[in-house]
């Protein structure tokens, strides 16, 4: 028999011997596993019917027991533990989904908690945009609640009147009216009391419009209303100007800046091509392609094309008519009939351009300039189209060779 065969045996032998003794004495087999078997409470060491020469070669055997012992009480351990951590690991599952539906729970509240603070902030944020809006429109917002009162007068004729878009014949011819006696009196009357005179009344205009909404002078209203009636717009007793504002304006710049000839054709444009571009513009704008919608950098915004022709081409025989009776001495016209027709119709493009470029709706001024707060003052069509159409005219007769202090006849037009 091999040496490690019978040290085999042997040792198999003395497992089963005090595996004998322990279970006659009463012993836990469980606990006897994880004992030191070299230890010298246990029964193989102290027991006394055993010879010296079998505990010799038993304490040899017990010594190599013991290593396989100790290594499979460490594979037991290791399986232990490996329980021990997938117990763990259960457990911290349960722990970790306790710990999720109670994060969730947490994180719902704090989402529902975040929702309700967002909301709040979005509206604070929108209160103080609105607060910043009002600021800076303090003066229009301040005004259309202050100066319009909707007791007043002017509210109520608000009411009765049309707005812009509609088509108001009424108040075309009174403008046609006004341009052509203003041109008459800037040609009959001497330069030196007709712009004074247009600025005494243009300033009281600009008065009157700057008062008339406000307490204890609502009468100005009602006298502006008994005179124009209906061919007051909608927007001019809502807080704006009135067009005659503008109109005075445009004429008083107009006869201060060019030559009495210059200024007096670019008021006969105003009272012609202003009126005649708007009435074709509204009779053609289901014409879809003469339209201009957005214009070119705001240029042009909401007006046509065909409304531009039609200005013009009414501007056209009356500007050849005043042309024609003018005076042009014994020399005669120069250039002939020829410049003259062309003279005409240029200026009477000019005059429907300079209404066509200005926007619909107007561009307006800031409500603050410098810090300072300024009237509802919009570019207006009625200041633009003499201004232009007097400097087109001094460029015309450039062109033409025609002297820019040419006499018109006594009644401009015989």
């Amino acid at each position: 028999m091999k040496p490690f065969t019978s040290l085999s045996v042997i040792v198999v032998l003395v497992i089963l011997s005090s595996c004998c003794q322990d279970v006659m004495s009463g012993a836990n087999i469980g606990p006897w596993r994880k004992r030191n078997l070299l230890s010298p409470a246990h029964p193989l060491i102290v027991g006394k019917d055993l010879p010296f020469a079998v505990k010799s070669l038993t304490t040899a055997a017990l010594t190599a027991s013991n290593e396989m012992m100790s290594r499979s009480s460490g594979i037991g351990s290791s399986v232990s533990h490996v329980s021990g951590e997938s117990n763990e690991e259960n457990d911290n599952e349960k722990s970790n989904e306790t710990e999720t539906m109670i994060t969730d729970d947490v994180s719902t509240d704090g989402n529902t908690t975040r929702s309700i603070c967002n909301n709040i902030t979005s509206e604070e944020a929108k209160i103080e945009k609105d607060k910043s809006a009002t600021t800076k429109k303090k003066f229009f917002k301040l005004k259309r609640k202050k100066v319009v009162d909707p007791n007043s007068t002017a509210a109520r004729y608000a009411k009765k009147l049309k707005n812009r878009n509609t088509m108001n014949i009424k108040r075309k011819l009174l403008h046609t009216s006004w341009g052509f006696l203003f041109a008459a009196l800037n040609q009959a009357i001497p330069r030196s009391k007709f712009i004074p005179c247009m600025t005494v009344l243009t300033s009281a205009t600009l008065l009157m419009e700057l008062l008339r909404y406000r307490k204890h002078f609502g009468w100005m209203n009602d006298a502006l209303h008994f005179v124009l009636g209906s061919q007051l717009r909608k927007h001019e007793m809502e807080g704006k100007f009135t067009g005659s504002t503008y109109y005075f304006l445009g004429v008083t710049v107009s006869a201060h800046l060019f030559p009495k000839s210059a200024a007096t054709l670019g008021i006969i444009q105003l009272a012609l091509a202003d009126p005649a571009a708007s009435y074709f513009g509204r009779r053609t704008r289901h014409v879809y392609w003469s339209r201009i919608e957005r214009g070119f950098f705001g240029i042009g915004r909401n007006k046509g094309v065909l409304g531009f022709l039609g200005g013009a081409l009414v501007c056209f025989p009356f500007n050849y008519r005043v042309l024609k009776v003018a005076q042009w001495g014994g020399s005669g016209i120069p250039g002939g009939k020829s410049n003259l027709l062309v003279a005409s119709l240029l200026l009477g493009a000019a005059g429907a351009f300079a209404d066509l470029i200005v926007p619909t709706p107007a561009v307006t001024m800031p409500s603050k300039l410098f810090g300072i707060p300024m009237p509802p003052l919009h570019i207006d069509d009625n200041v633009v189209v003499p201004v232009v159409s007097s400097f087109a005219c001094t460029k015309i007769f450039a062109l033409m060779g025609w002297d820019d202090q040419l006499s018109l006849a006594k009644y401009i037009l015989f």
